[in-house]
């Protein structure tokens, strides 16, 4: 049984308020919302656009594309044209790094 791959994204204090980094060979976006970390995979389920450099308010990633919205906690699609969750990873951080890694 293999160890899930999990990856250090950098320093807490110094990443911006989204990033991009892959895991397992997936582009995952990291985002800081209100001083948590949250990690999503970077592709909105609408039409595979990337959510990276989409606008986050409210707890909600929204996709540039087409307006899909995604919350940050649970990964559910919350507005149109957008139905399906995105899928959701482990993003935590320890001794100020942040590593993600799949759930």
């Amino acid at each position: 049984m293999s160890t899930p791959e999990r990856v250090c994204v950098g320093s807490a204090a110094d990443l911006p308020d989204q990033t991009e980094v892959t895991v397992n060979g997936t582009s995952v976006v990291v985002v800081r919302f209100e001083g948590t970390f949250y990690a999503l995979r970077n592709n909105c389920t609408h039409k595979d656009h990337p959510l990276l450099g989409g606008s986050v308010e409210a707890g909600k990633i929204t996709c540039e594309k087409h307006g899909g919205k995604f919350e940050l906690e649970t990964g559910k699609a919350r507005a149109l044209p957008a139905v399906k969750a995105v899928k959701l990873y482990r993003a935590e951080v320890e001794d100020g790094q942040v590593y993600v890694s799949e759930l």
